[in-house]
This record gives C-alpha cells, sequence and structure tokens, in this order.
C-alpha cells in the first residue's frame, strides 16, 4: 500500500494558500456556506485544469471515481456533486 501522499496534495503545498483563505475572510466568501467552501470550489477547479477535464460532469465523474481519496486530496466533503460547481460558474458569468 502507498504510504505517501497524492501527488496533487504535494503540489497544492507549493501554494499559498493562507493568501487565499485571508481573501476569502476579507470578501465573506463563505458567508452562509454550508457544505462546499471556497477552499473546495478552488481545489476542485485546480484539479480541473491540471487534469484537462473539459465539463462539469466529466469532473464531477471524476472526483466520485476517487470519492475515498478526495479527503487526502484537500476536499473536505464526501461527494462532489454538479450543483455547486454550476453555481460557481454562474456567479463568474453575472460579474
Amino acid at each position: 500500500m502507498n504510504q505517501s501522499k497524492l501527488f496533487f496534495s504535494q503540489l497544492m503545498t507549493f501554494l499559498a494558500l493562507s493568501i487565499f483563505r485571508r481573501c476569502v475572510s476579507a470578501h465573506r466568501g463563505d458567508h452562509k456556506v454550508q457544505e462546499f467552501a471556497c477552499m473546495g470550489q478552488f481545489l476542485t477547479m485546480a484539479f480541473a485544469q491540471l487534469t484537462y477535464r473539459e465539463s462539469l460532469q466529466d469532473i464531477e465523474v471524476n472526483l466520485r471515481a476517487q470519492v475515498k481519496r478526495l479527503y487526502h486530496v484537500g476536499l473536505r466533503c464526501k461527494t462532489v456533486s454538479r450543483n455547486p460547481l454550476c453555481s460557481l460558474e454562474k456567479r463568474q458569468a453575472k460579474k
């Protein structure tokens, strides 16, 4: 059994996530968020970019295939569904 960290989580350690968290708190990005926080959305989109995912369904299918490893990647949710990702896409389109 592999005892080392996943490649994605090793790659995310090089990012300054403290700055990201500071920006989220300054802009109240996680205000009234119950499950899928800004950090989860960021990690999901980073995963999608790094693995060349082309659609929301493609992202969802790939992350649902790795349900047991989501926590080790950094996602603190049980599953990833399309609904929070769609709402993120709609919010960005309005800006």
